[in-house]
């Protein structure tokens, strides 16, 4: 006798049974797919919605930014400071910029950095801290943001006035506490009156470790800018590559080459470099998980037939065909797949939720990843399970009766 009819709700009522004998196996079978197919889908979608944020961020920010640097010295080792003392007034008359302003760590003999106290004593000790230079629109272009008191302008720059504006990290080392009583710190031997006190910049967080004096007074006590002065300029978005083309020309007409304009980079090269090192770094390790699952899946389905040779062999001898053994175990092996593609996807999708909601970032997942992670795990069950399913195949019946 010869079974002719063999249709597909067999297939599947086999194949299910196959799995539900073993329930535990077949859950740590499909492990692997599902982490592997999880791993797709979380990376993939990690990965969108990191690019969106990467995007929102470089353009409210990153994108108006300009950093302009003295390169004077490189051109001409008898040059001077490349800025002239009216450089913020000339790059702020550009069109697109907002605030712009020259800014320089000040040192004292021999570069070693100032003492900063808050004791007048003679002899007192101080720490060494940085002191910075910075014309009042070098600190609007940082975007600081002010815990007590306000930022030195432009009137306390022309009138050389000897204030400060403090990180809280210097105040809090210093004992400064609040701004009521007028406070006022020591550099060297120079006395200043705290105005400000800062606790965040979104543009230089190196100023958060620093002392911030006009950049008028720190000419008059301590001389011209050092080699590191540089320019930040703060554009509105779009107009940043442009400024910075227009900038060393504007600064210093006779001599360009003196400034060098630094750019934000462009975006789409910034989005996809960060996209490719991300899909490159973690598709793989999505792809070592589906080979172990695949690995998995090709090893326990082996076992099985192994271990049901007597049940293929009295299968056969009812009049089963080659075709119709290969098809069920094929079947068994690609549903341990697709059920792990769809647990998987069920998860990546969930960790890609979480992560947004806990980063307060909206969750960007492409609805092709969605519908393509349950087939690569169905594919991938299928290909575990082709040779287990080849080799139930070739077994003969009589061989399969007498074991």
């Amino acid at each position: 006798m010869e079974l002719t009819s063999f249709g597909l709700r067999d297939l599947v009522a086999e194949a299910l049974a196959g799995i539900l004998q073993r329930p535990g196996r077949a859950a740590l079978t499909a492990l692997g797919t599902v982490l592997g197919v999880g791993a797709f889908v979380a990376v993939l979608g990690l990965t969108a919605t990191a690019s969106s944020q990467i995007d929102s961020r470089f353009s409210l920010l990153t994108a108006t930014e300009v950093t302009i640097e003295d390169v004077a010295r490189e051109q001409n080792e008898f040059a001077g400071p490349a800025f002239p003392e009216d450089a913020g007034e000339r790059i702020e008359h550009l069109n697109g910029v907002e605030h712009a302003g020259v800014h320089w760590p000040v040192r004292a003999s021999e570069g070693r950095q100032l003492s900063v106290r808050s004791s007048p004593v003679a002899g007192a000790t101080g720490e060494k801290t940085d002191v910075v230079a910075a014309a009042p629109g070098a600190l609007l272009a940082a975007v600081p943001h002010l815990a007590q008191g306000r930022l030195y302008d432009a009137y306390h720059a022309d009138a050389r006035q000897r204030v400060v504006v403090l990180s809280s990290s210097v105040a809090d080392r210093l004992g400064i506490t609040t701004l009521e009583a007028q406070p006022a710190v020591f550099i060297g031997e120079h006395p200043f009156t705290v105005i400000g006190i800062v606790d965040d910049v979104q543009r230089k967080p190196d100023l958060l470790l620093s002392v911030l004096v006009p950049h008028t007074t720190a000419e008059q006590l301590w001389g011209t800018p050092t080699e590191e002065a540089e320019m930040l300029i703060a554009t509105r978005i779009g107009a940043a590559v442009q400024i910075a083309d227009e900038a060393p020309t504007a600064l210093r007409p006779d001599h360009p080459e003196y400034l060098r304009a630094i750019a934000p980079p462009d975006p789409r090269k910034l989005r996809s470099s960060v996209t490719s090192d991300l899909d490159e770094l973690f598709l793989l390790l999505a792809s070592i998980c589906l080979v172990i699952g695949a690995v998995g899946i090709a090893n326990t389905t082996l076992v099985a037939v192994l271990e049901r040779t007597g049940e293929i062999g009295l299968r056969r001898a009812v009049g089963a065909r080659s075709r119709h053994v290969a098809s069920q175990f094929l079947t068994e092996s690609g549903a341990l797949g697709a059920l792990g593609g769809l647990v998987g996807t069920s998860i990546g999708t969930l960790v890609v939720v979480v992560v947004a909601v806990a980063r307060d970032w909206t969750p960007v997942i492409h609805t092709g990843t969605i519908a393509a992670a349950p087939a690569i795990g169905l594919v991938t069950g299928l290909l575990a399970g082709l040779y287990p399913a080849l080799r139930a195949a070739r077994i003969q019946p009589v061989e399969a009766l007498r074991r």
